[in-house]
């Protein structure tokens, strides 16, 4: 072969010259787009901090709301955030509960519907739980209360990442 053959014309070394310098542009604007896309689902696996809220002396098989605070950080801002738990014994197991409704994200309270003293009732759309915190058929919510995860040493109790719980609690 020909050293005739093989000549780039300048046409097309133009066309690949502009292809190149465009997508690495292109590369340029997508890499942080890509990566701002992704970090959440990065950090989403890193392990919970668990905070203590309360003993294992305090508690009984009625639900009681436990506040507590934890530091969050937001990019470059760190602030102390208060939330609250439910927070009981179901035989010998220690379960947490969210007071958020799961239908429209209102406080939910224990005890406080003079008809159904025994379950959480949400005011806002009269949303009930029973006293697991499964959704009564027939209100508004959907899914059960939300839960933390939970951790027991040394007669403290800790509390971890919140999840959703599946019909029947699971």
């Amino acid at each position: 072969m020909s050293e005739k053959e093989h000549k780039v014309s300048r046409r097309q070394f133009l066309t690949y010259t502009l292809t190149g310098v465009g997508g690495f542009m292109a590369a340029g604007m997508l890499m942080p787009m890509a990566r701002f896309a992704i970090d959440p689902a990065l950090k989403a696996g890193a392990a919970s901090d668990w905070v203590a809220v309360c003993d294992l002396s305090e508690l009984t098989e009625e639900p009681q709301l436990f506040p507590f605070t934890f530091k969050q950080e937001d990019a470059w801002y760190t602030s102390e955030v208060t939330q609250n738990a439910y927070v009981m014994l179901q035989g010998d197991e220690v379960v947490a509960l969210s007071p958020t409704c799961t239908h429209l994200g209102c406080q939910v309270a224990f005890g406080t519907n003079d008809q159904h003293p025994d379950r959480f009732y949400c005011p806002c759309h009269f949303g009930m739980f029973d006293k697991q915190g499964i959704n009564i058929q027939g209100t508004p919510p959907t899914r059960p209360l939300d839960a933390f995860e939970v951790q027991v040493e040394d007669g403290k109790v800790y509390l971890g990442s919140i999840y959703q719980r599946t019909e029947g609690g699971a």
